[in-house]
């Protein structure tokens, strides 16, 4: 089995780094130069289902808008309504 070698001090140094973004822009510059195109439209998808899911649109409708697979769109239901509340956090402050 192929061990990670990501600290929790890895991850909290991340974290930290996106607190430190000001706006829209600098987001964009950062996660271009962090993350493949792939990734960014990957997180993209995500995220736009998870505010359909939010919505309460049909889990059908979100799989033909977004192209996401039902059993996704299940796991990320599923940590919006019993994940750590990040989700929530952040559809909250949105609004």
């Amino acid at each position: 089995m192929n061990e990670s070698k990501i600290t929790n001090s890895d991850l909290e140094g991340l974290y930290k780094a996106m607190l430190k973004l000001r706006s829209v822009s600098e987001c964009k510059k950062f996660f271009r130069d962090l993350c493949t195109l792939s990734e960014i439209e990957e997180m993209t998808e995500r995220f736009k289902v998870v505010q359909m899911v939010n919505d309460g649109l049909p889990y059908r409708d979100i799989s033909k808008k977004t192209g996401s697979s039902t059993s996704t769109i299940t796991r990320i239901s599923h940590w919006l309504h019993h994940g750590e509340g990040g989700y929530k956090l952040v559809l909250a402050r949105l609004k």
